[in-house]
């Protein structure tokens, strides 16, 4: 399957808590939902850093709404 087939939601939102093996609860802008988010590929091979607070991009999972992959932090 290619990413054109993939519905990818990207939404904005604030991480409130990291959790253990880079995971984190995010708070998703607009919304009072929160979801959990692991780290993409990228973010761990370059070593940024997330911390709570931090701004991040979350690209949200077709397939469970809760879950999704956090792929930018936000300046």
């Amino acid at each position: 399957m290619t990413k054109d087939l993939k519905q990818i939601n990207k939404k904005n939102g604030v991480v409130t808590e990291a959790l253990p093996s880079l995971n984190f609860r995010v708070k998703l802008d607009g919304s009072d939902s929160e979801v959990l988010a692991h780290l993409a590929g990228k973010l761990r091979i370059h070593k940024i850093k997330i911390l709570p607070g931090d701004r991040v991009t979350v690209e949200m999972s077709p397939y469970d709404e809760r879950r999704g992959r956090i792929t930018y932090r936000l300046k």
